[in-house]
């Protein structure tokens, strides 16, 4: 299954679940009901996924993880805060150079309306 396609599943997925709990919860309940879900469906999900950052061939373990990366392709990064800064979007495109996945979800629940907190980041898709 391509990037595109898990992404409908995973989009359809935050739907529902924002229809059902609505905004204002922790991240960490949002993350731990997506991976349920996604793993309902049969996808297969990383939690918290550690991502190392390598510099000139020393690999170094600092402590970034990926809240979820859905099929070794896809890396959803979850956030429940009044709005999306710049700063969150460098984080997931970071974190997809360094990890070599092309696309990254970048989901805050905390709106009205779940399509207006979900942002597309692509490297080299």
């Amino acid at each position: 299954m391509k990037e595109n396609e898990l992404s409908k599943i995973i989009v359809n997925a935050c739907y529902q679940i924002h229809v059902q709990l609505g905004p204002g919860l922790f991240e960490s309940v949002y993350e731990e009901i997506l991976d349920y879900e996604l793993g309902r469906v049969g996808l297969q999900i990383e939690r918290q996924k550690p991502i190392p950052v390598i510099w000139k061939g020393l690999k170094m373990e600092l402590g970034f993880r990926a809240d979820l990366v859905v099929n070794n392709k896809v890396l959803i990064e979850i956030k429940s805060v009044e709005s999306i800064a710049p700063v969150h979007q460098k984080q997931v495109l970071t974190y997809l150079r360094l990890t070599g996945l092309k696309l990254g979800l970048l989901i805050n629940f905390n709106q009205t309306l779940i399509k207006n907190g979900i942002q597309r980041i692509v490297n080299r898709l």
